[in-house]
């Protein structure tokens, strides 16, 4: 006499919280560039202002008096940096006009009634986009640049190049988010970006290094994180790869690679963990 074999249960193959989460993520960043390709009208003028800039800033000052740029070199070289660094950090200050317009048209009220694994995956979404969009454009400065003239970092100063810029992107993206929500529409949110936008640059190393400023004005240059940014790459350019290498004198002292990065390091954690809880209450 034969005795039946148990029937083991079959167990659904369910995916994972971090698999629906990736998926989410996945799925609003692929419309957001479906988006984009409607409209590369954005991705055009974001190239092409910044090569703009350029060109003609490189030409402008093309016969500066020589000890006008500290270690000597090209103003044009000089002006790389500044450039690439303004062009993320443009982008980035841009990646809260997509959330906000879904806020005014409605979409965002939907996303919040959808079935989501997390709502965090319509934050992580604008990040990854603007991430990636940001160093699309720096790359083709940085090509740009080279072609030019202006030098190449080589391969090790890239990966500097791009972890700088990525820290960068990371922390005002989370300021641009923070303001998305924060703000009554996007009028606001475009004067902010406005003011904030070439106040900035000019109070930075993008164009001019410290020793060429009024003193007021070089304090606030060194506090400035695009000059955070700015050195770092700079010294890429220069080959010097070394973290201990003294990138920025400061009025209140001397800067390192390390110290620059860690400051950026900082800041987008700080100014994440500072939008955390109005996420969490907009998202709820």
């Amino acid at each position: 006499m034969t005795t039946a074999s148990p029937v083991l249960p079959v167990r659904s193959a369910e995916p994972s919280a971090l698999a629906e989460i990736s998926q989410e993520t996945l799925a609003l960043t692929r419309r957001l560039f479906v988006q984009l390709r409607r409209r590369p009208s954005t991705l055009i003028a974001g190239v092409l202002q910044p090569l703009i800039w350029l060109v003609l800033f490189g030409a402008l000052f093309a016969k500066a008096p020589e000890g006008l740029l500290p270690g000597g070199g090209s103003y044009g070289r000089f002006l790389g940096a500044g450039v690439i660094v303004f062009t993320a950090f443009s982008g980035a200050l841009n990646a809260g006009l997509p959330v906000m317009f879904d806020r005014e048209f409605g979409f965002l009220n939907r996303l919040l009634v959808a079935p989501l694994r997390s709502r965090s995956s319509i934050v992580l979404a604008s990040v990854l986009y603007i991430t990636v969009l940001s160093l699309v454009q720096s790359i083709a400065i940085i090509g740009t640049a080279a072609l030019l003239g202006y030098g190449w970092p080589g391969l090790a100063g890239l990966g500097l190049v791009l972890l700088t810029l990525l820290l960068l992107v990371f922390a005002v993206t989370a300021l641009s988010l923070g303001l998305a929500f924060a703000l009554p529409g996007h009028i606001e949110l475009i004067a902010v970006i406005f003011v904030a936008n070439l106040p900035l640059l000019f109070a930075s190393t993008a164009l001019a290094p410290l020793s060429f400023m009024p003193a007021w004005l070089g304090w606030l240059a060194a506090l400035n994180p695009l000059t955070f940014a700015i050195e770092p790459i700079r010294a890429a350019y220069g080959g010097q790869l070394s973290l201990s290498t003294i990138v920025l004198e400061a009025p209140y002292g001397q800067l390192s690679i390390a110290n620059c990065l860690t400051v950026l390091v900082l800041l987008a954690l700080g100014l994440f963990l500072v939008i955390r809880p109005q996420l969490d209450r907009k998202l709820s």
